[in-house]
């Protein structure tokens, strides 16, 4: 099952937390920082603002930056996701 998001909403899978430190210290599951870094998976159509459509600037498969707190966490077929608004996203990260 797929879900379509509405408006200028975004759903985005978190990349997983560092399980090891640069020097090679595992980090327990209790210290991990919440992932700000993930992948788009679907785009809502954009939003209406006085009357203009206004298009979505990201796009399936961009990898972006998100504040730490930023959307609503969902479970959808044992896979965690993401819904935010395109705005709650601070970049895209190019390759």
């Amino acid at each position: 099952m797929m879900i379509q998001p509405l408006s200028d909403r975004v759903v985005v899978k978190a990349q997983d937390a560092e399980e090891k430190t640069a020097s090679g210290l595992f980090i327990p599951d209790s210290a991990k920082e919440k992932p700000q870094r993930g992948t788009v998976v679907a785009v809502g159509p954009g939003r209406v603002e006085n009357g203009t459509k206004i298009d979505m600037t990201v796009k399936e498969g961009d990898s972006v930056l998100y504040g730490k707190y930023a959307g609503t966490e969902i479970t959808l077929d044992g896979e965690n996701l993401l819904i935010m608004r395109e705005s709650d996203i601070l970049g895209i990260v190019g390759d």
